[in-house]
């Protein structure tokens, strides 16, 4: 069906109005409208597919909320048992849940040993009941995001997604919205995957920063002097004229210090170690110089950042000089006259001093010589680092980074000219170099792609991955592989190429992951770790130190339960000390009983107080503490100074006053005193839970179901000797890495992208032989694993056994019940485009992350896998990396530490930071008479899911 002829619906041949209720009237595309729905159907393949999606979205949200509720596994069927005896398949309240439970869950490999009686029944459904029973606090209690609440959003994310690409519509006619124009082509990737490197024109947050020379500085001590490297920093902001300043590697770790104290709790990239080592470039001054032969300053090029040494017998031509006369006179004239306004001393400090190189006099020329680069590697660490702290747009913003970028300009010397220049062209001379590796890998890795293509149906075809495995198990050797294994193994090996050196060469702060890599490396007893892996005997000793943990003699408990609870009683204890402190500061013990009672009142209660909050638009505080629910009730004197003090708080948080701050001080306390209450219960809560035998039975049978058969295998298959291998490996890696170091910019591409394949390649047969025992020894646990995926593969590409969804005759059964033909197509329709504005929103937000963060693309190569090959659709795809407005666990954990009034002062900035980032995004339509089909498509949906 064509994607023109999906949209109209039937009747007037237009698009309806929105239904009522609607915030916003959204255009269908016009591409996408006209047609009608086909021959026989109610509704065009768009409207059948929407309408599906909407029905599955709401089925999937009920049924990740009820699994809050105590019974709901009651309600589930087999394997669980229930009050009314078993629920057949055809009458589970749960059916999307029930059928991954039974088809994806209770068969993965390791649980399929798992008895239904004694671990389904008595342990698990126990458990998973008495933990639903505590009422652990949710995000409404806690005034904060649970960590449950962001598990729950991503598993319907998950749970939709499956459902709404795996289960088809019986039409046929099943299309979504497909338009060019979502398609996020990056025909540059090699470009953009080395942007974030490049010495200038990369706008971070409005700033263009590159630390882009090194000045040498002698100060003078009673003994001796001593030389300091200054980094001269080239700046840039959008609007203005570009500067220079100088900062010392002592500026950069204060600048740190600086920004933990003014963002506390941020997390901040790390800073780079100190590194006092020099870099040569071999001939660079061949391409350098001041323009002019009889210029005295090149002989003070030494007292800036670069050094000089003659070596007139060097015979290697360099990468770095240019040979062609026209280019050299262009770079003479366009050098000689940065350095011309430079020496004039100009006004403004903000002069550029980036520009073209000038080429040495004749007579210089004839010298080979080397440039020794003073803390050149120091220098792309740093700015990698300034370039990180500032992709975040908060610490770019702060106080702390406008001062650092700011602060003391300077006009640079001819000698930091002339830095400037070497460095700027090595900078260009290594971006052009990662090019060049990149498309020398691409190029080879293209050659591969008839066989990728082969064996890219013969993993996307039925049993694929049991096939591949099969081959690995039987086969010993690389060689023996068959001809589209053995090129996989080619194409794999090029890419792992790509990512060793992309790593630990190509980024600017690779030096600094590399010598963490090497220093952990060092540190690392292999030896020890192998030898006692071979000696040992893990499964023993694993189960002999779970029963001295589990063991309850005579009936006590064990000493597990009681770790547990001296830790909980002891955060119990704690908060209880905190609450004594804060109700003495209130005041008023009434305060305090309230909330206590509110903390540890029925669900009902909490919701009628949450409702009522809302309905006034007040902090659930005040409504709680005002509430005839919850005994005592306050005089109104307590009311009237409860009042005063929400409305100082809130004068406290939008207006930084130390007069309204001190009125604040009581609601503050109280809402402190709800947050600590909150948490006291749910540990008080994990307390029993924890004390009850089924806990301990539970954690001993999952340790024997998951442990044992992996110790077993690995037992077998002798993995001891792979520690060995992986040791040799990193081994490899250093010393390639530092042959590569120490050629820099003047080696040849072809060389590097040789030098790391060859890596891959001597130490590829030690890593499929390891592959290649466990499989040996597996007792048939790969082969079961390799089912269970294809089971999910299986359903993604073909959906359940029992057939597809009848959307159609579910519409023209609800018209004949009553349903509202109009309304509802013009619900679903207002849908439709819905989706559509909703998706070029996301769109243009990625177009213009992916322009600011270029340097995320690495340019690798891509594996020529689709999600179509997986039963999964590109767009639905995407809506799993939408936003959910989630946030983020670090800040969650950095507003506990504040006071009340700052904490909710950020809570608010982040509010309206959210609402900044959804500026634009098109709101849900309001939908009302499609959802009158909920009842006759849950009972379709457990016919085709039954099973």
């Amino acid at each position: 069906m064509a994607a023109g002829d999906a949209e109209k619906p039937d009747g007037d041949g237009g698009v309806a109005a929105p239904a009522a209720g609607s915030t916003i009237e959204l255009p269908i595309r016009k591409a996408s409208d006209g047609g009608s729905p086909p021959p026989g159907q109610s509704l065009t393949g768009k409207q059948e597919h929407y309408l599906k999606r909407e029905l599955v979205s709401e089925q999937v949200r009920w049924e990740i909320n009820e699994l809050n509720s105590p019974t709901a596994l009651r309600r589930f069927g087999a394997p669980f048992k229930s009050d009314h005896g078993e629920v057949a398949p055809e009458d589970s309240e749960l059916p999307i849940l029930r059928y991954i439970f039974v088809n994806h869950i209770r068969d993965f490999p390791f649980l399929d040993k798992a008895r239904e009686k004694e671990f389904w029944q008595d342990k698990l459904q126990v458990f998973l009941e008495s933990f639903a029973g505590k009422r652990i606090s949710s995000s409404e209690d806690r005034l904060e995001e649970t960590k449950r609440r962001k598990l729950a959003i991503k598993a319907r994310k998950l749970v939709e997604l499956m459902m709404v690409s795996g289960i088809r519509t019986s039409s046929g006619f099943e299309e979504r919205i497909r338009f060019s124009e979502l398609e996020i082509v990056d025909a540059n990737a090699i470009d953009t995957g080395v942007q974030f490197n490049i010495p200038e024109g990369n706008y971070i947050n409005g700033w263009d920063v590159n630390v882009s020379g090194v000045r040498v500085t002698t100060v003078r001590g009673i003994l001796r002097s001593q030389k300091h490297a200054e980094f001269i920093l080239r700046i840039k902001k959008k609007g203005e004229l570009e500067h220079f300043v100088t900062r010392r590697y002592g500026d950069f770790h204060r600048l740190h210090r600086r920004l933990r104290l003014e963002l506390p709790g941020r997390t901040l990239p790390a800073m780079p170690q100190k590194n006092k080592s020099d870099s040569t470039a071999n001939g660079i001054l061949s391409s350098l110089g001041s323009g002019n032969g009889d210029d005295s300053d090149a002989s003070s090029v030494s007292s800036g950042g670069t050094r000089i040494t003659s070596r007139s017998g060097l015979k290697t031509k360099s990468l770095l000089s240019p040979t062609d006369a026209g280019q050299r006179r262009e770079i003479s004239s366009s050098a000689a006259s940065i350095r011309s306004s430079l020496s004039r001393k100009v006004a403004s400090p903000r002069t550029s001093a980036d520009g073209r190189l000038t080429p040495l006099s004749p007579k210089d020329q004839e010298k080979k010589e080397d440039i020794v680069l003073w803390r050149e590697k120091q220098r792309v660490s740093l700015r990698a680092f300034i370039r990180s702290l500032l992709h975040n747009p908060q610490i770019a913003n702060t106080k702390a980074v406008q001062e650092f970028l700011s602060g003391d300009p300077i006009t640079p010397t001819d000698e930091d000219v002339d830095d400037i220049i070497r460095r700027k062209l090595i900078d260009e001379k290594r971006i052009e170099e990662q090019k060049k590796f990149y498309e020398i890998a691409r190029k080879r890795a293209a050659d591969l792609d008839e066989y990728m293509e082969q064996f890219r149906r013969d993993i996307v075809e039925s049993h694929g991955l049991t096939k591949l495995f099969a081959e690995i198990k039987e086969k010993e050797t690389i060689p023996d592989l068959s001809i589209q294994y053995r090129k996989f193994a080619e194409w794999l090996r090029i890419e792992i190429a790509a990512v060793i050196y992309h790593v630990f060469l190509a980024e600017d702060n690779s030096p600094e992951l590399f010598a963490q890599a090497r220093r952990i490396h060092s540190l690392v007893p292999y030896t020890v770790i192998k030898n006692v892996i071979r000696i040992a005997n893990p499964a023993a000793v694993m189960s002999g130190i779970l029963d001295v943990f589990l063991a309850q003699p005579f009936g006590t408990r064990s000493l597990l339960q009681r770790i547990f609870s001296l830790t909980l009683n002891e955060g119990i204890r704690s908060f209880q000390k905190s609450i004594d402190i804060l109700n003495a500061k209130t005041g008023d013990p009434v305060f305090a009983e309230k909330i206590y009672a509110y903390t540890n009142a029925d669900q009902s209660v909490h919701e009628a107080i949450r409702e009522e909050a809302e309905a006034d638009g007040l902090d659930i505080i005040v409504t709680l503490l005002r509430s005839d629910l919850i005994e005592p009730e306050l005089s109104g004197e307590q009311v009237e100074r409860l009042f005063n003090a929400y409305v100082a708080f809130n004068n406290a948080v939008e207006n930084i006053d130390e007069e309204m701050r001190e009125g604040a001080q009581l609601f503050s306390y109280l809402k402190q005193m709800m947050k600590l209450c909150t948490r006291q219960r749910d540990k008080q809560m994990m307390l029993e839970l924890i004390e009850q035998p089924v806990t301990l039975q539970l954690f001993r049978d999952l340790f024997t179901i998951f442990y044992e058969p992996l110790v077993r295998v690995y037992k077998s298959a002798n993995v001891y000797n792979s520690v060995t291998d992986f040791a040799v490996f990193v081994d490899d890696i250093i010393q390639v890495v530092d042959k590569c170091r120490e050629q820099d910019a003047s080696a040849d591409p072809n060389q590097t992208v040789q030098a790391f394949i060859d890596l891959c390649e001597r130490h590829e047969h030690n890593f499929y032989k390891f592959v290649h025992e466990v499989h040996v020894h597996d007792n048939g646990l790969f082969t079961q694993l390799m089912g269970w995926i294809e089971g999910i593969l299986e359903f993604l590409r073909h959906g359940p056994n029992n057939g597809t969804l009848d959307v159609n005759a579910l519409f023209e059964g609800g018209v004949n019940s009553g349903l509202n033909k109009e309304k509802a197509i013009a619900e679903i329709n207002s849908l439709i485009a819905w989706q559509e504005a909703r998706k070029r929103w996301h769109t243009d937000k990625t177009r213009q992350k992916l322009a600011a963060e270029a340097h995320h693309d690495t340019g690798l190569i891509g594996s020529g896998f689709k999600t179509s090959d997986f039963g999964l659709d590109g767009q639905d795809l995407e809506d799993m990396t939408y936003d959910d407005g989630s946030d983020e666990e670090a800040e969650a954990q950095v507003e506990d530490e504040l006071d009340p009034i700052e904490a909710e002062r950020r809570r608010r900035a982040k509010r309206q930071d959210r609402l900044r980032r959804s500026a634009g995004e098109p709101p849900k339509p309001h939908v009302e008479e499609v959802h009158k089909l909920k009842e006759n498509f849950l009972v379709m949906l457990r016919q085709v899911l039954a099973k």
